[in-house]
Parts: structure tokens; sequence; C-alpha cells
């Protein structure tokens, strides 16, 4: 990060670089651009003038010519004697000691940098460039808390620059103080409406908060800046969907056209896209996941998620059977290779699928459920009471469950279960019409008459 250097004598140009900061959506690093030099407050003045003055009386000054040549130069180890001399022989002059601590920032001396940064603002309490550059030697060093008090100095000192809030910003919200961050971002905006860090940063922070309209907002403002920004339309992106907005797809396109390599966010907009139903489109976005190197295991599952829903249920066969391959034993694959040949009314495959994925997660009440409908549909009823009965233990019967087993009792001529299963059927769907009702009603009479007359 650039510090800001001093002249005596020479009154420096304003020269302020932007601050780009690389925020995700939960709390990524800070990268940050420096300045050169600081604009001229009156205050500095005053003290240059007196440097000037100074020196047709202290010969002394010689050395700080020397050193601010050595400077100028970028020899940064040569002017550490000179200055070390001036020290020496006036160790009270503030100026002397902050040049003294840009030459050692330079040389990546941060310790003696910080020493020197603080001596010169204890004897000037006002140089405001010592404070700002004890700031950014704190956050370089990432002692994020200790960088928030010299900043915060430095921004009082300098109320019209943004730069100062925009590292005070930085060093508060990594030292997790998220809400004075934000304020310390909302007075960058004041000063400059266009600063990129300050609209990212509280696009996120809008994001978190769930103010998704504002996030949007502040996005779309930043784009106008720098419209190829990743990480912008990104986030444009993130709060486009998740106000349900159309748009996010497009803008979710945007970003990976320039991230192509962000294999996460793809996989991401592959959901988004099936979840909308827009089919071709994910298998188009998989596609370009996969091109060049084998499939994975999730772009496998994905695959076989897009070819059931498009009711291609044998390519959804081949893909599931592919991942399996990858991980034979894995019981949501296997289980899912079983309801498709239930589906297909393979009921011999779906059973054997089935079976393995009951003995691979045998808590798992969704693989006992599909194994007793293949079982029902393959007219196995002693089977599907035994399924059930496994179901049973993991939760309570639903109506379907009772209507099933009253029908298994039934073609098994166990007459007084299953005029109980019907019962308990009724009763769950007690003021509903349905086919099943009505089918259970008729049942239950017939039933009834006939355990009647058996007594």
């Amino acid at each position: 990060m650039k510090h800001v250097q001093l002249r005596a004598g020479v009154v420096p140009h304003a020269s302020l670089s932007l601050l780009i900061i690389a925020f995700a959506i939960q709390a990524a690093p800070v990268n940050c651009g420096g300045a050169a030099l600081l604009p001229q407050s009156d205050s500095k003045a005053k003290r240059e003038t007196q440097a000037r003055q100074q020196k047709v009386a202290n010969p002394l000054n010689d050395l700080l010519d020397e050193a601010q040549r050595d400077i100028d130069a970028n020899n940064f180890e040569a002017a550490l004697a000179p200055l070390q001399k001036f020290i020496a022989e006036k160790p009270d002059l503030a100026f002397a000691h902050f040049q003294l601590g840009y030459a050692y920032t330079a040389l990546t001396r941060s310790n003696d940098a910080q020493a020197e940064y603080e001596r010169a603002i204890a004897l000037d309490p006002k140089m405001s460039e010592a404070y700002l550059n004890l700031g950014i030697l704190l956050l370089d060093k990432q002692e994020y808390a200790a960088a928030v008090t010299p900043l915060s100095k430095a921004v009082e000192l300098l109320p019209a620059q943004g730069r100062p809030r925009s590292l005070l910003a930085v060093a508060q919200d990594r030292s997790g103080d998220k809400e004075s961050a934000a304020r310390s971002f909302e007075g960058v905006l004041h000063l400059e409406p266009n600063d990129l860090s300050a609209n990212h940063y509280l696009g996120d922070l809008d994001l978190r908060r769930g103010k998704f309209a504002e996030a949007e907002a502040r996005f779309r403002h930043a784009l106008q800046i720098q419209p190829d920004a990743p990480e912008l339309l990104q986030g444009l992106a993130q709060s486009l969907e998740a106000q349900n907005k159309p748009e996010a797809l497009d803008a979710y396109r945007k970003y990976l056209a320039i991230r192509p390599g962000d294999s996460g966010t793809r996989r991401h907009l592959i959901k988004l896209l099936l979840y909308n139903q827009e089919y071709d489109a994910a298998l188009a976005e998989l596609d370009r996941a996969d091109s060049g190197k084998p499939p994975s295991l999730d772009s496998l599952r994905m695959r076989a998620d897009i070819q059931i829903a498009q009711n291609k249920l044998n390519d959804a066969v081949a893909t599931l059977q592919q991942a399996i391959t990858l991980a034979p034993r894995d019981a949501q694959l296997i289980g899912g290779l079983g309801r498709i040949y239930l589906q297909k009314r393979d009921f011999a495959l779906a059973e054997k699928e089935l079976k393995v994925a009951t003995q691979l997660d045998p808590n798992n009440p969704v693989y006992w459920k599909d194994l007793s409908s293949t079982y029902y549909l393959s007219g196995n009823y002693p089977a599907t009471l035994a399924t059930l009965d496994v179901v049973a233990k993991a939760e309570p019967p639903g109506s379907g469950a009772w209507f099933i087993r009253a029908l298994c009792y039934d073609k098994l001529h166990q007459f007084k279960p299953a005029l109980e299963a019907y019962d308990k059927f009724l009763a769950l769907e007690q003021g509903k019409t349905s086919d099943q009702v009505w089918q259970a009603q008729q049942r239950s009479k017939v039933l009834k008459h006939m355990l009647e007359g058996k007594r």
C-alpha cells in the first residue's frame, strides 16, 4: 500500500488513486491501492515555510536535502544515514521523523517506521500525513483495530478527502465493526458518489441485511462506472435473485462470461435454470462446465436431475449408472436409479436397486417407501405390508399408507385388518372427497356385511 510523502519546502501535488476493495457476499479479504501525495493543508504550508526559513540559518538542512534526493531516486537505504544524523542533532523536528518513517516503510522495516510515525505525531499532533501513513502501515501489518485510531484522526484532519475515510472503513470492517465501516463508506459517498469501493461494500452490506432493492441500486450504479467488474456483476445477480427477478439469470451469465472458471457460481446458475424449468439452457451450461474434462460426480447428479425433469428416463438411467461407477456406495444415486426403474415399471430392477439403497442407508424412509410401491405394483402384497411396517417405525403412517395397507389386506383376504385400515384411512380423510375415499367407503360397507355374516 502506497504511503504519502512530504518534501521540505515543496508544495506536493494532489494525486489520489482509487481504493479498490474486493468483498464477497460473506466478508472477503481487503485489497487497497494507495495514493502518491496528499493536497497541501494550511498547517502543512506553515510547517514547510518554517522549514525553508530554518534552512537558511541551519546547515543541517543539507542533510534533509540529501535524504530527499535519495528518496526521489528510490535509494531509501542511502536516505537513512543523513536523516539519522539530522535527528541526532535536532530530534524535535516532526518532519525529519516522518521522512525517516517513510524510508523505513519503503525498506519494509515496519516496526522502525511505526516508531518514527508515532514520534512525528507526538511532536506535531496535527500532521495528518503521519496519521495516515501510520494507519496504512498498521493495515499492511493486519493490525486492523490498531489502525482505527490514527485513521480516525486522519479523517478528522482531512475532512474533505475520501481516501482516509475509505481506509478507515477498511480498518473498521476488518476489525469487526461493520456498522462503523458502513458509516465511513457512507461518508465517502457524500464526498465521492462514484467511489467503487464504497458502493461495492455498501451493496454487499445491503445484501447481508436483506435490503435487496437497495443492494441492486448500488451495484447498478457502480456498474455504470466500471461495467465489467466481476464482483459487481455477481453482487447484482445475487440481489436480483434474492428479489426473484428473472434478470438474475442474465446477470449470472454476464458474470460467468468474465469469470468462466467460477465452477461454484456456474453450478448455482444451473440449479436456478433447472428451478425455472429452462432445461435446455441448464444442459448447455452443464456442457460448458464439463467441456474438455471428464464429468464430475456433482455434474452427473445435476445432469440426471435435468434429464428426469425432461422425462428422458433412459438418458437419466445411463447418467446415474455412470455416476454410480464413481460412487458405488452412494445410497442417493442408487435409490434414484431404483425410482427411475419404478417409473419405467421395471419392477425387478427397481426392487434390486432399492434393496441396495435400504442396505446402505437403512434409516432413510424414502427408499423404503419406494420399495413398498415397487412391491405393491408388482403384486407382492406380503412384502408390501412388511415394508410399510418398517416405514411406520420411522414415522406415523399417513392416510395413503393406510389405504395401501387396506388394499393389500383385502387382496390377501384378511378382511378384518382390511376393514380397520379402511376405517383409519377414512378417519384421516374425513370431510374430503376423492376416488380413494369413495372406494374405501364402499369397500368398508361390504366388509362389514361380510364380517357380520360370519358371526
